[in-house]
């Protein structure tokens, strides 16, 4: 069964205290075992007319869509997603199991001692 992904785009409010948001989604992250692993970013490349707006990319992987779906129903997920909501001007989400094109380079073995 092949891996499921998490990803979200997101604006946020203006005023939004990033600080304080990102916490609680790395806290909701690690207290929840579904989610093997959390990445986000803030776009600071791309032109604002591909940009639309949005400037955070947040992406969680589960081991499959069963998962995913017990994150979805979690009640620490259903109550930080109450606070999400709240600080969202807009967002875009997209749920997609993984088709690998190519596996990830294996790291280079360390300089002899």
């Amino acid at each position: 069964m092949a891996e499921f992904k998490h990803l979200v785009v997101a604006k946020f409010k203006e005023g939004v205290v990033l600080d304080e948001i990102l916490s609680g989604m790395e806290k909701l992250v690690s207290d929840i075992e579904s989610v093997i692993s959390f990445q986000w970013g803030e776009d600071i490349e791309s032109l604002d007319m591909l940009r639309q707006g949005y400037t955070h990319a947040f992406m969680m992987t589960f081991k499959s869509k069963d998962e995913f779906n017990a994150f979805l129903g979690h009640p620490k997920h259903l109550e930080f997603s109450e606070t999400f909501s709240q600080v969202i001007e807009k967002i875009v989400v997209l749920d997609f199991p993984v088709v690998l094109s190519k596996s990830p380079s294996p790291p280079p073995p360390p300089p002899p001692a």
